[in-house]
C-alpha cells in the first residue's frame, strides 16, 4: 500500500475505480491477517490503515447509494 488515502481524494474517484480500490485492500488485509496467524508481521499499524481506508470507501459508496 503507497499512501493512505483521504476522504476529499476517495470522493472524486468514479464508482469504478472505488470497486476496484475496495477489492485490492480487501485482497491486502487477508494477506495481512494471513501473516498475523503465521506469526510474521511486520508491519502491524497496517491493520487499521486497511480497515480505515475500506471504511471511507464503504462510505463513500453508500452515501452515492442513496443519491
Amino acid at each position: 500500500m503507497a499512501k493512505t488515502l483521504k476522504a476529499r481524494d476517495i470522493i472524486g474517484l468514479s464508482r469504478d475505480e472505488l470497486l476496484e480500490k475496495e477489492k485490492n485492500l480487501k485482497e491486502e488485509l487477508f494477506k495481512l491477517n494471513q501473516g498475523r496467524y503465521s506469526g510474521r508481521v511486520e508491519k502491524p499499524h497496517m491493520f487499521s490503515q486497511v480497515k480505515r481506508e475500506l471504511a471511507r470507501i464503504a462510505t463513500v459508496l453508500n452515501l452515492r447509494k442513496e443519491k
